[in-house]
């Protein structure tokens, strides 16, 4: 299934809306909103099931958008970052203070990833900035991995639902810490 420009700009006029949609990443479809807007999260972790306490991982499509977001590391660590950009590389930054604690989840990091995936790239550069990405299911089920899928399980249930296709990873991305490199999560 394939997307084109009008459903990346029906994706953007919700996500700019308030609204939740579902669209497909690296490896499964997501469920993302605007990161800056409570009631869209709060509808995400109600969908999901899932404690704020978990936090959110933004993705984008570039550096750019997620930098204002985090305190500075240290450069060798940011070039090595940066050498796994873009891709299905999930990393744990400080955060700044002023960032949202739904997104953050209560603790002092920020999940952040630059996306290789053709539709997400779009999405972000379209949208202006960073997404919510979170997988789209149920706490403790399956997450969709098609179009169809996410439509059986959220089409009720979000604003919107990206056509397109998911990408060649079998897993959800790795996390780990900018600052020390630690797996957090692995692959």
């Amino acid at each position: 299934m394939k997307t084109t420009a009008a459903d990346i700009n029906q994706a953007v006029k919700t996500l700019h809306d308030g609204g939740v949609i579902a669209y497909p990443t690296e490896a499964v479809y997501g469920l993302g909103c605007d990161p800056f807007n409570p009631s869209a999260a709060t509808k995400i972790l109600q969908l999901k099931g899932r404690s704020i306490k978990k936090g959110f991982i933004l993705v984008a499509s570039r550096w750019e958008q997620l930098e204002p977001l985090v305190n500075p590391i240290e450069p060798r660590m940011l070039f090595r970052i940066f050498e796994t950009w873009p891709g299905p590389n999930t990393w744990l930054f400080p955060a700044k203070p002023d960032v949202p604690e739904w997104i953050h989840g209560g603790t002092e990091n920020i999940a952040i990833r630059v996306s290789a995936h053709p539709t997400v790239k779009d999405l972000c550069d379209h949208f202006g900035g960073p997404i919510v990405s979170t997988s789209a299911n149920r706490s403790g089920q399956a997450s969709a991995r098609s179009y169809h899928t996410a439509k059986i399980i959220f089409e009720a249930d979000v604003d919107f639902i990206l056509p397109g296709k998911v990408g060649g990873e079998k897993n959800p991305t790795e996390i780990r810490s900018a600052i020390t490199g630690e797996v957090i999560r692995p692959a």
